[in-house]
């Protein structure tokens, strides 16, 4: 990781006495970016996620996939300032959810999955809570596509195209999020572990990864590429098996400051009981998203 964070994980490590994992550094559309420096009780080592031996010990039943024809690049630089709040995993050993995207060229997805394949926009992740997908550089979502009833997801991309993990939190909780792309950590370039640092993603957020971070003040973008092209096939870290895996594991965590980006929270105002009612009013064309509470 950059000095920056390096010099974090120096000051906090010793504060906390050796239990830290060091700050995650947050990339937020809405609000300053905020890193999470997470508190976990030690453990034994956890495999690495996105990886082969992650995938193989998370295996479902097997389904078809497409074998991936693209790779992700070290792209272009583009800016993402950061900052630091101390928070802690409520489950340090144990993820809320842990999830993979494989991905690949659309003709080669269609072919793998056939007539079985459903198309969606967007996977959710913690019974709904958090809602995740893979957008464009340009806005939109990228397609993912499933067999029917399974969790084997597959998103079609294009050489070349730029693109970004989108998270948005439908809960009053507030998460860590842990992101691999080809079987490397995001924040750090290292061989991606669910024991790695993450993203805090508040209550209501919507949280945008755009690349490998290469400072406290720059990532460089996601670019589909061509396998050779791929950053995880020419750094030392890299490991070829794992080019065409996108990873996530959520933990929900504690802040153990005040969150200083947010106004303190007002009391609701009491609504008396009532029958429930089949016609209540006419809010609109559209169906709102969910703000799942506690």
């Amino acid at each position: 990781m950059n000095s920056a964070a390096a010099s974090w994980r120096t000051r906090y490590g010793s504060f906390l006495l050796g239990l830290l994992v060091a700050a995650g550094l947050a990339a937020c559309t809405t609000q300053p970016p905020m890193a999470v420096t997470v508190a976990q009780e030690a453990s034994a080592p956890a495999p690495a996620l996105g990886s082969a031996s992650a995938t193989a010990s998370m295996a479902a039943p097997r389904a078809a996939k497409a074998e991936s024809t693209l790779g992700t690049q070290w792209g272009e630089g583009r800016e993402s300032a950061t900052k630091v709040v101390q928070a802690s995993r409520l489950t340090p050993d144990h993820a809320r959810a842990v999830a993979q995207m494989r991905y690949s060229d659309e003709d080669s997805i269609r072919r793998a999955l056939g007539r079985a394949a459903d198309r969606q926009t967007n996977v959710l992740l913690v019974d709904g809570d958090v809602e995740w997908m893979v957008s464009s550089g340009s806005g939109p979502a990228l397609p993912i596509f499933s067999t029917r009833g399974g969790s084997n997801y597959q998103v079609a991309g294009r050489s070349g195209e730029r693109y970004e993990l989108v998270y948005h939190n439908r809960s009053t909780r507030y998460y860590e999020v842990v992101a691999t792309v080809d079987g490397l950590d995001v924040l750090s370039g290292k061989p991606g572990s669910v024991k790695n640092d993450g993203y805090l993603l508040r209550p209501g957020e919507r949280l945008v990864i755009d690349g490998f971070r290469k400072n406290d003040r720059e990532v460089a973008a996601f670019r589909f590429s061509a396998k050779g092209r791929a950053y995880a096939n020419n750094t030392p870290a890299g490991d070829a098996r794992n080019v065409g895996v996108i990873g996530t594991a959520l933990f929900e965590v504690r802040l153990d400051e005040r969150d200083p980006d947010l106004p303190p929270r007002r009391r609701a105002p009491e609504v008396e009981p009532r029958d429930p009612r089949a016609f209540p009013a006419d809010p609109g064309p559209f169906a709102p998203a969910p703000q799942y509470r506690r």
